[in-house]
């Protein structure tokens, strides 16, 4: 995974009754769709926290 790959197009890759994967377009990589959605949350959580220092 390139370290600077912050997922910005992802595509659906599988699903079933419980999880939902996708894959970044850009480096490949492969994961779970909440942790997808926990990253966009930290980095909200990291650029406001930037915007107060």
């Amino acid at each position: 995974m390139t370290l600077d790959c912050k997922h910005p197009q992802v595509r659906v890759v599988s699903r079933d009754e419980d999880a939902e994967f996708v894959e970044c377009l850009q480096c490949g990589e492969v994961f779970d769709s909440e942790e997808f959605h926990d990253m966009q949350i930290e980095d909200e959580v990291l650029a406001k926290e930037d915007e107060d220092l």
